[in-house]
């Protein structure tokens, strides 16, 4: 399959999965999970990180904006301005059902900061 001008910028959701996110610090914070698309506006709003843990068990996972992540082609990651302790203070993505219409609002506010500065 070739890359056309239109699809060089796009890439399916599971390439994303296990992709390194950098921090304010510059320092490894998470890993994306799994993205969060926007059934009405086909964007994708969140990334859920995976942090802590070993091999994926009793590891936490936070909800991110989509819009605080910028990929980085040197990293093979993405970049934030989020620092760790601020994602270890976000609201958490539970292991059981999440109900994402009552914690959107919850997330935008917490990480308003960040979105804003983008």
């Amino acid at each position: 399959m070739t890359n056309t001008p239109s699809s060089a910028n796009l890439i399916e959701s599971d390439k994303e999965s296990g992709k390194a996110v950098y921090g304010a610090e510059n320092k490894k914070i998470g890993s994306i999970e799994k993205v969060m698309v926007d059934k009405t506006s086909g964007e994708i709003a969140y990334a859920v990180l995976g942090f802590g843990g070993f091999l994926g068990i009793g590891s936490d996972h936070y909800p991110v904006p989509w819009k605080v992540l910028r990929y980085d082609s040197e990293l093979g990651g993405y970049r934030s301005d989020i620092s760790e302790n601020r994602l270890k203070g976000a609201p958490k993505h539970g292991s059981e059902y999440y109900d994402w219409s009552a914690h959107r609002a919850k997330l935008d506010d917490y990480y308003n900061d960040e979105v804003v500065k983008q």
